[in-house]
């Protein structure tokens, strides 16, 4: 196994543990927040896969400014379903993952992705591990949300 093996590895894997918890979530409940200035269930999935969309164009354009003239496709959508929401962003999550594997090694050491303007610049391989771990918090906190609405979590330590 080489290390962009690992890097699709990881990246399944937090996926598969975060579709867990989404799936776990009643329909009823996505638009659910502890509090008015959190989001709500279904916005955090949304945030989630979007995010993973606009982080593939800030690698592909080694920075924030390939967001500048970006046709957004989750902007104008209204979230349905966690399945729906998932079939949305599945093109876009294949595209991503083939995308990993044009990298160079080279690259995923050396390239600069300039996000100054959010307070970093950090190497493509750097970038790519904030990206599953920019997931796997958000997951967290919606188990964090299954609990404080009183609904059964998914074991995902399996």
């Amino acid at each position: 196994m080489n290390v962009f093996d690992l890097i699709i590895l990881n990246f399944e894997e937090v996926r598969r543990r975060s579709i867990k918890v989404w799936k776990a979530i009643p329909q009823q409940m996505l638009n659910w927040k502890p509090d008015e200035n959190a989001l709500t269930c279904a916005e955090m999935i949304r945030h989630i896969l979007e995010g993973e969309y606009l982080y593939h164009q800030i690698l592909i354009g080694r920075g924030s400014q390939a967001l500048s003239n970006l046709t957004n496709p989750f902007e104008t959508r209204e979230f349905a379903t966690v399945d729906d929401e998932l079939a949305f962003a599945q093109p876009y999550r294949e595209e991503f993952l083939r995308y990993i594997n044009t990298i160079s090694l080279f690259d995923l050491e050396n390239a600069v992705i300039d996000r100054s303007d959010v307070g970093y610049r950090r190497t493509q391989g750097d970038m790519l591990l904030r990206i599953a771990y920019h997931e796997s918090v958000h997951t967290g906190q919606l188990l964090d949300y299954m609990r404080t609405m009183g609904i059964d979590r998914p074991l995902i330590w399996d």
